[in-house]
Order: C-alpha cells, then structure tokens, then sequence
C-alpha cells in the first residue's frame, strides 16, 4: 500500500476513525488538520495563521509517509493532494452523518470518547449546519477542487467500500 493518504468528507463521514484505523493498520501516524489549524488551549482554541498553517503543512510533506485527515478545502490543502498517493472521499448519506454526529456528542458529553473541544449545545448546532452546509454545497465544492487529482481520487460511500480500498 502506498503510504501517502489524505481523507477528507463532511463532518461526521467518518475521517478521523477511518484514519486511526489506517494509522493503526499500516503503523503510520495521522494528523487532524483541525489540529494543524486550531492550536489548542484550556482557555479555549486559537486559530493559526494561514502561513503557520503552511508550514506545518511542509514539515508534513516532508516525511516519506503520512494520513491526513480533515474537511478543510482552503488552498494550503493543495500540497496534501498533490503528494497524496491516495485521496479518499468520504461520502456516507446525510442521514448516516447526522447519526454518527449525534452519537460522538453524546459519547463525548459522557466523556467516553476525547474530544479536541468541549461538546456543548452550541457546537452539535454548528455540527448540524456544517452537516447541511456539507449536502447542499460543502461536497459539490470538493468535488471540483479534486478534479484535477481525479486518478487519485477514491470515493467511499459505504463500509464495503471502506473494505475494498483496505485491500487493495
């Protein structure tokens, strides 16, 4: 397998588990590109500038292996895509995302699974309107940014295809 991978789709597709899983499978580390552009802090998240961003995007690059992992399609993702050996599209149902959505907030409330942000209200209302953005905008947008690496690309709408791509 080769060991360039980015993955990207709408919140609650499935990236980071599908990652960690890739990670743990072929023993290569996966990075959150929410946490490349969000630098972390009790007192709450600060957003990184675009060139800090770019930067870590190249100390990225620079390793012989890597997964990515997030939904942003601003302009410093185009090195990820163009050095990714593969790019897989995420592409549950709505429906699908809107289950998963609720389940990791309430699993995250709990505290039984970690979370890079506090779950409240107010963040499953964002998650909701990512969600809908995603279905009626969000995908047709990614789509068009990845046509010039549509040989690379791999569209996964379904646990079986999630299985065929992980043997191949």
């Amino acid at each position: 397998m080769k060991k360039k991978i980015h993955i990207i789709g709408g919140v609650g597709s499935g990236k980071s588990t599908f990652a960690k899983l890739l990670a743990s499978q072929y023993q290569i580390n996966y990075i959150e590109l929410d946490n490349i552009v969000w630098e972390r802090h009790p007192t709450g998240d600060i957003r990184r500038t675009d060139e800090a961003i770019a930067q870590i995007i190249q100390q990225i690059l620079q390793q012989s292996e890597w997964i990515t992992e997030g939904a942003h399609s601003q302009h410093w993702v185009a090195p990820l895509f163009e050095q990714a050996d593969y790019i897989v599209h995420l592409q549950p149902s709505y429906l699908t995302r809107l289950w998963r959505i609720n389940k990791r907030f309430v699993k995250q409330a709990f505290g039984l699974e970690k979370s890079n942000y506090k779950p409240t209200l107010k963040m499953l209302r964002n998650m909701y309107k990512w969600n809908k953005f995603y279905e009626k905008t969000g995908q047709w947008k990614i789509q068009e940014q990845l046509q010039p690496f549509h040989s690379k690309v791999v569209i996964v709408k379904s646990e079986r295809d999630l299985r065929r791509f992980i043997q191949q």
